[in-house]
């Protein structure tokens, strides 16, 4: 399993669009977290996580299947960039950015002020062994893109410089998710105390819990609050129970049927954030039972959409498109809304010779609320085009090992929603090494290598356009729905991130109103 993969799943990469904070409603629902007050200075915030003690990394660019662990670390340490509202890349670690004209070349330079823990400044030296540290990785292909380590050089005190083996517009925004910079010459042994430069310090660290308390020094601004404790649980009911009983204030990734449960609470926020997260279907096309285009284009027409985010999401979440990377503003909304067409459905199957007298296997996980439950009802729906559907749990690590990336037919999931580019260079150009569907397209190719190497917007524009019609019409995933984020807060909780997805850890201005 990637690490991308399930770090997406909260804290992901690439952010959808940021909600707009509103005032809480009769029903504790908002769209992110309460405002109102003055911010101030103090307190602990008590956090939630899901994860399991058996799965515990302290190691920032190793594979974190916890959510857990991606907050401490990402709280601990700093990202180059970090998602945005107004544009989806904004400067973190890295305070500016500048490319070659061939768009190959990109110079990237550290934040004035950047201090670790310890009291020592963040270099570009130190910048640059973590990036090749992070290339490294069994993944650091996938990760960084066309940079391979030799291509990460220091130059001068404060600037990393990436070649790139070809034209990417959009380096800065493959730099939001893990490119956490450690001091330079750090051990495996070191990794659990190694200081950070983020905005929060590692206290103690015990079984996958943690305490983190204040930067004073964070070259981002002032942080609010005195100290962060974050609580791993190995499931969102256990976690929504702990907040409803008081023993913590912020429940992060809780689900639906969480929601449900506290929707009458008026002391609990609700917090929504729409595009949080793709739930696609994902279909082989390399070869198989779904290698037909009219296979999978009669299996997007069976579904109905509306059913699927009232059933499984309990309405909350949005219909999809079959186009993921909903939150991203080039997102194609011009191209038609895929209905349920059953007759249609059944008449593609047809002309594709499709065997329904077989069963066919949809392999599902149930490592988030509603992932297997998607399953089942999309068995039931497509039934009634003459398609029989068995679906098979799995346990976790079988299937991430087992079936990912390599069965016919199986659910996924994503939390990084802003970016079309981002599910391009990750999932789907021929040669992406996380290539889910194994789809192969050259129109596909073509185009997003025209969006990500030209700087004229119109370009850029068309291309990205022609791509998502190719993926529309011909890719491997069946995306019926987006997910909101929800999280469960009590009500003195303020500030909370606005952001879904990677946005959700950032809580350097989260404040406490008691």
């Amino acid at each position: 399993m990637d690490v991308n993969r399930r770090q997406v799943l909260w804290a992901g990469g690439a952010i959808g669009a940021a909600a707009l904070l509103a005032a809480c409603s009769g029903s504790g629902e908002t769209s992110a977290g309460a405002t109102g007050g003055t911010p101030r200075r103090g307190g602990t915030l008590r956090v939630g996580a899901l994860g399991r003690a058996s799965a515990v990394t302290r190691d920032p660019h190793a594979t974190q299947a916890n959510e857990s662990d991606y907050l401490i670390i990402a709280l601990v340490h700093d990202t180059l960039t970090a998602p945005g509202a107004k544009t989806n890349t904004v400067p973190r670690l890295a305070a500016r950015w500048r490319s070659s004209d061939d768009l190959r070349t990109w110079r990237f330079t550290v934040a004035k002020g950047a201090t670790f823990h310890d009291g020592s400044p963040v270099t570009a030296e130190d910048m640059a062994w973590s990036l090749r540290r992070l290339r490294a990785t069994p993944t650091g292909a996938t990760r960084l893109p066309g940079i391979r380590a030799e291509n990460i050089k220091a130059e001068g005190a404060d600037t990393v410089v990436l070649v790139s083996d070809y034209a990417n517009a959009d380096l800065p925004l493959l730099t939001r998710l893990t490119t956490f910079v450690l001091k330079k010459g750090t051990t495996d042994k070191e990794l659990g105390k190694a200081p950070g430069a983020g905005p929060f310090k590692l206290d103690w660290f015990r079984s996958g819990n943690a305490r983190l308390v204040r930067n004073e020094h964070w070259y981002g601004g002032e942080v609010l609050l005195d100290a962060i404790e974050v609580k791993i649980f190995e499931s969102p009911q256990a976690m929504s129970n702990a907040l409803l009983q008081g023993q913590i204030d912020l429940a992060s990734n809780a689900g639906a049927v969480a929601a449900r449960t506290a929707k009458k609470r008026k002391d609990i926020q609700i917090v929504r954030r729409p595009d949080d997260m793709a739930l696609p279907i994902v279909m082989r096309t390399s070869d198989g039972p779904f290698a037909d285009a009219k296979v999978r284009r009669a299996l997007r027409l069976a579904v109905d959409r509306e059913a699927m985010v009232e059933q499984v999401l309990s309405g909350y979440g949005t219909v999809a498109n079959d186009i993921l990377g909903t939150g991203d503003p080039a997102y194609a909304a011009s191209v038609p809304q895929r209905t349920r067409d059953l007759a249609g459905a059944r008449s593609l199957l047809k002309e594709a010779g499709f065997d329904t007298s077989k069963t066919y296997r949809l392999l599902t996980t149930e490592d988030i609320p509603g992932l297997a439950e998607s399953a089942t009802l999309f068995a039931t729906q497509v039934r009634e085009a003459g398609v029989k559907i068995d679906v098979v749990r799995q346990e976790s690590a079988t299937f991430w090992d087992k079936t990912w990336l390599k069965a016919d037919l199986y659910t996924t999931y994503w939390g990084t929603n802003d970016s079309v580019v981002f599910f391009a260079s990750k999932t789907m150009v021929s040669e992406a090494a996380q290539n889910e569907a194994g789809w192969k397209n050259a129109a596909f190719d073509k185009a997003y290598r025209e969006a990500i190497g030209t700087k004229d917007t119109d370009r850029r524009a068309k291309a990205l356009k022609r791509l998502q019609r190719i993926e529309h019409d011909a890719s491997g995933y069946l995306l019926w729905g987006m997910a909101d984020g929800i999280d469960l807060a009590t009500a003195p909780v303020r500030g909370l991130p606005t952001l879904p997805g990677y946005g959700r850890v950032q809580l350097e201005r989260a404040w406490l109103d008691r």
